[in-house]
C-alpha cells in the first residue's frame, strides 16, 4: 500500500487529478478510494467530484488541492 500511496501522490503532483481507471491501468491500484483515504489521513487535501463519461456513467475524479506540510 505504501508504494501505491507514493505512486498516486506522485501522479496527483504531476497531473493534479486521477480517476480509478487511471489508477488501475497505470499503477495496478484496484482500491483508489482507500489510497485517497490514506493520503487524506496523512494531511493532504484532496477533493472528490463526480464526473459523467461520454457513455453516461458517473465516475469519481480526485483532485489534489493542497499537500500536507511536514
Amino acid at each position: 500500500m505504501e508504494s501505491q500511496n507514493k505512486m498516486i501522490m506522485g501522479h496527483l503532483r504531476r497531473h493534479k487529478s486521477i480517476t480509478a481507471l487511471t489508477a488501475m491501468s497505470e499503477y495496478n491500484c484496484m482500491r483508489l478510494a482507500a489510497r485517497i483515504f490514506d493520503l487524506k489521513e496523512a494531511g493532504h487535501t484532496i477533493n472528490k467530484e463526480m464526473a459523467e463519461t461520454h457513455s453516461g456513467k458517473k465516475i469519481a475524479c480526485y483532485t489534489l488541492i493542497k499537500e500536507a506540510t511536514q
